[in-house]
């Protein structure tokens, strides 16, 4: 089949991976000129997005990239003593196999995966697609395609084509991301500060020639602004942290010059059909449980991987809806893990800012060998991303035609 996926960061480009492996012909198409680079923050790869990646070739490139995070430290605001942990402990009690690795390299990873096989159309996007499958872009000529997927993020262009609006939760959180100088972050390890209801890091990556200044931050009710408003975003962002503390005043002076920058609220899509028609979405297009607090990246990987691996066997009808309803048990439980994380991560008070930091404290104290078995207690909390199982669908039946 002749298929479009709309998106070329994380979703789009494993999804292409695996359609073109069971022999579809694949195109691609990114508003952005050129693969995107856009500073973004590190991500999460858990068990099922590894074992993915493994299958692909591609597992040992992102290890040699991981980011290399061992040691976070806080200091809590109105305090003078800081307080460590062991990110290594932390991330083992999630997950048996885990790496972190910044967004744009594994973006790049993903993009050389199948390269050579898939077409990319870099600087366009889709204005239409009629029921049939006939799409026009906002530059190029109209073609027909037999699906098209939506693999283009939280503010998807597709889902707004055939969706119209959907139903969304905010949590009541913000999350942005700015790059500093590299002097501001040391590799392998991340520095901040907590206070009641925000919170900002900075860290660094060995191979990253840029230190990374991440803020979270709660509010009462949504702030008004659009997605694209980038002044207003740093407005906002001032505002939120005014006087937490001078080292944070001071990472946000980079906010006037013209370093990479990101900003968005912490918000969970509650649709549970992704597909209409030919359309399909697929990653945070379709189901995003939050960013950097619900494992959406992960979630994306094995949702594209489930996507492909279901259209190998079926007709797209049957292939969307057993997509659907793989995913949508996981999505359930990504969400409602996301609305704690994101309740944890954010303290409200002093005392919940002191137990998070206390928390951290406990598991670092702990022998290694004692913090994944005491995890494991329960899939359904940080083991969540652990218990998603990956289906082998080559050997289930799908078709892959010989190389």
């Amino acid at each position: 089949m002749r298929i479009l996926i709309s998106g070329a960061s994380i979703a789009g480009p494993v999804l292409a991976y695996w359609l073109t492996r069971y022999g579809h012909e694949v195109t691609v198409v990114e508003r952005s000129p050129v693969l995107r680079k856009t500073g973004g923050h590190a991500v999460d790869l858990f068990k099922p997005a590894m074992d993915i990646s493994e299958r692909m070739g591609v597992l040992d490139r992102i290890e040699s990239l991981a980011t290399g995070t061992e040691r976070l430290t806080f200091l809590r605001e109105g305090t003078r003593k800081p307080i460590s942990g062991d990110v290594t402990k932390i991330f083992a009690a999630a997950s048996d196999r885990h790496v972190e690795v910044m967004r744009d390299d594994l973006s790049e990873i993903y993009y050389d995966a199948a390269r050579e096989d898939v077409e990319y159309l870099f600087g366009d996007s889709i204005a239409s697609i009629g029921e049939d499958g006939d799409v026009t872009f906002e530059v190029g000529s109209p073609r027909r395609f037999d699906l098209v997927v939506g693999a283009d993020g939280l503010h998807s262009n597709v889902r707004r084509l055939v969706f119209g609006e959907v139903a969304k939760n905010f949590t009541g959180a913000y999350l942005a991301v700015l790059s500093v100088p590299r002097e501001l972050g040391v590799p392998g390890a991340m520095f901040g500060h907590i206070g009641p209801g925000r919170s900002a890091q900075v860290y660094g990556a060995r191979h990253v020639e840029d230190s990374r200044a991440v803020f979270l931050f709660r509010t009462q009710a949504e702030l008004e602004y659009h997605h694209r408003d980038v002044p207003r975003q740093k407005q906002l962002l001032r505002e939120a942290f005014a006087g937490l503390h001078p080292d944070v005043d001071g990472w946000l002076t980079y906010l006037d010059g013209d370093r990479v920058f990101y900003f968005d609220s912490i918000t969970q899509l509650q649709e549970d059909t992704w597909s209409r028609g030919r359309v399909a979405l697929v990653g945070d297009a379709a189901y995003c449980p939050g960013p950097a607090i619900g494992g959406s990246t992960s979630l994306a990987v094995l949702g594209a991987y489930v996507l492909a691996g279901e259209l190998s066997r079926n007709p797209h009808e049957v292939a969307f809806a057993r997509y659907e309803n793989e995913m949508r048990d996981l999505v359930h439980a990504s969400r409602a893990f996301a609305l704690g994380v994101a309740k944890t991560l954010i303290p409200t008070t002093r005392l919940g800012v002191t137990a998070l930091t206390r928390g951290m404290q406990l598991v670092t104290s702990l022998p290694s060998w004692l913090v994944r078995p005491i995890a494991k207690l329960n899939s359904k909390g940080v083991r969540l991303h652990d218990s998603m199982v990956v289906r082998d669908y080559e050997r289930q039946g799908a078709e892959i035609p010989a190389p």
